[in-house]
């Protein structure tokens, strides 16, 4: 279990192509930003910060007495965004943070500690994350969803849009290999001395291929350690109809994924 020695980093950025204005999306009365908040509030976290782009987010956040900053609005991904956070937190290079997705109002706040004790317990590693267990061929071959491929120790060997491990001699029945192929969650536990370096660290070719920026990591002999989780997470908000999902889900908790 985690101690609560650790900062929840929520990136909110008012700029989505798909959605606009995401982070203020109604759920139930409250903006989504603030229902991001709330579930991670229930973690062990000491304390749970958004780091936004816009003094809109910073006020909605702000009424409903969730803590935020205001950071540039120029970043060119959520992991330059934390990095300025750590700055402007004044957070220690030693201490972790979980980057929790903005548009995850559904997290599982046992998630949070889950990977940040990961962290905790890894310290030959300079991050941690989440993967499940993968249960349909369709995921397993959909690009759209990220493979990741562990050594003995559950450290990330690679991530992949591909399906991974491919076996040599492939059924010709669309069939899972076993053991189960692990989808990767995209929550991040990171030392803030490495979160404040990342932003510098050149991009790796697989990473620019792929479009995974944790491919950069890999690329410069950094070791991820991945906590397999026994459930899939909710679902998060990248389209109109991921919203609808979630209201639907909030208005009827039996419907809501266990452990949330």
């Amino acid at each position: 279990m985690a101690h609560a020695d650790f900062t929840v980093l929520i990136p909110a950025r008012m700029r989505s192509t798909r959605l606009p204005d995401k982070p203020l999306a109604d759920i139930a009365g409250l903006p989504m930003v603030v229902r991001v908040a709330q579930r991670a509030a229930q973690s062990q976290a000491a304390r749970c910060v958004v780091a936004a782009d816009d003094a809109r987010i910073v006020d909605a956040c702000t009424r409903h007495g969730v803590a935020a900053i205001l950071t540039r609005d120029d970043h060119p991904s959520g992991s330059d965004r934390l990095a300025e956070a750590c700055t402007l937190l004044h957070l220690p290079d030693e201490a972790i943070v979980v980057n929790v997705q903005g548009d995850e109002p559904l997290i599982d706040p046992a998630l949070i500690d889950a990977v940040a004790a990961e962290l905790q317990r890894r310290s030959d590693c300079v991050m941690s994350t989440a993967a499940h267990a993968i249960d349909r061929h369709e995921d397993w071959v959909n690009p759209n969803v990220v493979k990741v491929v562990t050594d003995i120790e559950g450290t990330a060997l690679y991530f992949s849009r591909a399906p991974l491990p491919w076996w040599r001699d492939a059924p010709a029945t669309p069939t899972l290999p076993s053991p189960a192929p692990l989808r990767h969650v995209g929550i991040y536990g990171y030392r803030a001395g490495f979160l404040r370096r990342f932003p510098a660290l050149a991009p790796s070719p697989q990473e620019q291929l792929e479009s995974l920026e944790q491919l950069r990591v890999l690329w410069h002999g950094g070791r991820i350690a991945v906590h397999v989780t026994p459930h899939a997470p909710g679902p998060g908000v990248d389209t109109p109809q991921d919203l609808e999902r979630v209201r639907r889900a909030l208005e009827n908790p039996g419907r809501i994924p266990p452990g949330l």
